[in-house]
């Protein structure tokens, strides 16, 4: 009985995991593609209508109406290699299924007379995306996850003087999450079965966001700050017992309702950004993501046969270093690119095949075309790279599940289509 319960534990597991994304951890930053393509330093400049995620204080140096759309395709490809695994096993390399994920973004920003600008804006920061082979030797650690975070953030930008400005914001957050294990469950003399579970669930929150800008002629500094937030999920935990001999399935429970709550981090930037010449422009940013807030779970069941479960994360906070380049081709067409280096927040005791996080480097190239006067196209390209890493496997059974090690490289493609009227 204990052993499929302990299910419970990749409940907690689930709502920590999400492996597509480019902030380390599970933080999707890709979120325009102008800023994209300068990997993300845009916080300084902050000139088009995704600066209500990067600094809401930009809004404010635009007017009249804009609106923005977009969406990002990420791909990626992991493999985990089991390094030591003490039983046999047909098979000690295996790859991720191949998956793409688009999170898209709506922008909209309206100038109110000379110094105050509203907007809104609608993005996924937050998410998650891995399956690997039902088959493979730790899909009882977990074989699949799915979770989605939207954001309805509306904002307000002030101008203080023609130089400097704030902004400011909240956000209504819906997240969903979904699950898929199998739960090895030993019945002694009655052998032991594969026990198919999945969880799905979903909750919301509440968030803030603040910024300050500040634009001298060829010179600008800014620092934007977006609040932590707590998500209280909610959903039900389903086990195929039918592998289970028929007389023994009444003692395991098939459905439970079952909760928890997950803390997401604050997240701080500043940037800062030079007109090294009229055409070409330099920017920069560093990142300061309080992932500590991440340090445990504990999962709660409605049904009485289920005990109450704690999983320890004990995550770190974490720098993430941007440096992009902007060169003026002509009025109508404009080259980008940059660089990203990422710290992981997670320790490598919390590793596993769901999130195989480590550190990372990217690099991003792009282009702004003006298709017409009130038509921009922006495009961006980014690789990372991960460095390669070793993870004891957790052990939730009695026998030992040995270490993997998991390399991983992501492709993202962003496009972004701005009007302006």
């Amino acid at each position: 009985m204990k052993r499929i319960l302990t299910v419970a534990v990749f409940v907690a597991v689930l709502l920590a995991q999400a492996n597509i994304g480019s902030g380390a951890g599970f933080l999707i930053y890709e979120h325009g593609a102008a800023a994209m393509a300068m990997a993300g330093a845009f916080v300084s400049l902050a000139n088009d209508p995704s600066a209500i995620w990067h600094n809401p204080a930009g809004i404010a140096f635009l007017k009249g109406t804009h609106v923005s759309v977009g969406t990002t395709l990420i791909t990626s490809n992991s493999t985990m290699n089991l390094t030591q695994w003490p039983y046999p096993q047909p098979q000690k390399v295996w790859e991720q299924d191949k998956q793409v994920f688009f999170p898209s973004t709506v922008y909209l920003t309206q100038s109110i007379g000379d110094k105050v600008t509203l907007g809104f804006g609608f993005f996924s920061p937050y998410g998650l995306g891995a399956s690997w082979p039902e088959d493979n030797q730790l899909r009882y650690l977990g074989y699949k996850d799915d979770m989605k975070t939207f954001f309805f953030n509306p904002t307000i930008g002030v101008k203080l003087t023609d130089q400097l400005s704030i902004g400011a914001g909240f956000s209504y957050i819906y997240s969903t999450v979904l699950f898929k294990l199998v739960e090895y469950t030993d019945l002694g003399p009655y052998g032991a079965y594969d026990v198919p579970a999945e969880l799905k669930g979903n909750g919301d929150s509440w968030a803030l966001n603040a910024g300050l800008l500040y634009r001298a002629e060829k010179f600008s500094f800014g620092f934007n700050w977006r609040s932590g937030f707590d998500i209280d999920y909610k959903g039900d935990l389903m086990l195929d017992t039918s592998p289970i001999p028929s007389p023994l399935r009444p003692l395991f429970p098939t459905k439970a309702g079952g909760d928890t709550t997950f803390k997401f981090p604050n997240i701080f930037g500043v940037g800062a950004s030079v007109n090294v010449t009229e055409a070409f422009l330099l920017t920069a940013d560093i990142h300061y993501v309080l992932w500590s807030r991440f340090d445990k779970y504990v999962v709660e069941f409605d049904d009485p046969r289920l005990d109450p479960l704690e999983t320890l994360e004990n995550w770190k906070d974490a720098f993430t270093f941007r440096l992009g380049g902007q060169y003026i081709i002509s009025p109508q067409f404009s080259l980008r690119a940059g660089v990203v280096y990422d710290l992981t927040p997670q320790p490598v005791e919390s590793m596993d095949p769901l999130l195989p996080d480590a550190n990372r480097l990217a690099g991003t190239v792009g282009f702004g075309w003006k298709l017409a006067k009130n038509l921009v196209l922006d495009l961006a390209f980014q690789h990372e790279i991960f460095s390669d890493r070793t993870s004891p496997n957790r052990d939730v059974y009695p026998f030992n599940f040995g270490q993997s090690e998991y390399s991983t490289t992501a492709n993202l493609l962003g496009i972004s289509l701005s009007f302006v009227f």
